[in-house]
């Protein structure tokens, strides 16, 4: 460990979709404890479900602004465990992220661009030289962001590889049309509020609705501004436009689900 000062050493984050029923996010915070047990450890979730890394990214994207400049972020949502998907750790201006190369950080890398990226390849840094082909949280990932936050540099922890050839989920950007926005829903929270990949940008000043499984729904500020059970757009505390049902589940209720299509319309 460096001899960086206490107080200087990041948080580390971490996001899995490992749940809480099992003992697979304390085992990951026991290794990272084993490293340096002064480390601060914030749980972003553990209740991404299982295998979505398309979730992962959105949560991750939201979360990564609320956090100090250095902070390195674990994510491990990897159904490619064990096979040849590369093991990472990239460089950004807000701090670090770790985990596996499979489009994770796309939605983060796309708001803030990887500056230097490494594949995992030095094995001073994992938990065990032999990690297990199905827990590379463990010996992988939290012993290099522990090792990361603790002073070791990015260089040091493999060969560097082109952020460029980092992979990106396929999720597609939002387009503007000639009377508005198209673009698809990119998650579903845990409230079945169906949130859109259209940035509060474009509806800023504007009066507009939403058409999406042939419904137009008009676009408000807050849920109160319907009555109970209504449906509603407006732009969610994320930054994006959002479908909600005040005190409903939209997902549920409209059968919208990941990837389908919407718009916005300027009224």
């Amino acid at each position: 460990m460096s001899n960086r000062q206490i107080d200087q050493q990041p948080p580390v984050t971490l996001l899995s979709d490992f749940g809480d029923r099992d003992v697979y996010v304390g085992i990951m915070k026991g290794v990272i404890a084993q490293i340096n047990s002064r480390l601060r450890v914030v749980d972003l979730t553990h209740q991404i479900p299982p295998q979505d890394v398309a979730a992962a990214r959105f949560s991750l994207m939201n979360a990564y602004p609320y956090f100090p400049v250095g902070t390195v972020h674990v994510a491990v949502v990897d159904p490619g465990v064990g096979s040849k998907r590369r093991a990472i750790a990239v460089e950004f201006a807000q701090g670090f992220l770790v985990g596996p190369d499979n489009g994770i950080f796309s939605g983060v890398l796309s708001q803030s661009p990887a500056i230097a990226a490494v594949e995992l390849t030095n094995l001073n840094y994992w938990r065990t030289p032999q990690p297990s082909k199905t827990f590379h949280g463990r010996d992988i990932f939290a012993s290099v962001g522990a090792n990361l936050a603790s002073g070791v540099s990015l260089k040091q922890l493999g060969k560097e590889i082109d952020p460029a050839s980092l992979v990106k989920l396929d999720i597609d950007k939002c387009k503007q049309t000639t009377n508005g926005v198209a673009g698809c829903i990119q998650y579903i929270d845990h409230f079945g509020n169906l949130v859109s990949n259209i940035p509060e940008s474009y509806v800023q000043g504007k009066t507009w609705c939403v058409q999406a499984a042939g419904l137009n729904i008009p676009g408000c500020e807050t849920y109160s501004d319907v009555k109970v059970g209504e449906i509603i757009a407006l732009v969610g505390s994320h930054g994006w436009v959002e479908i909600a049902i005040n005190r409903g589940n939209a997902h549920s209720q409209l059968q919208i689900n990941l990837q389908d299509a919407l718009q916005v319309l300027f009224l």
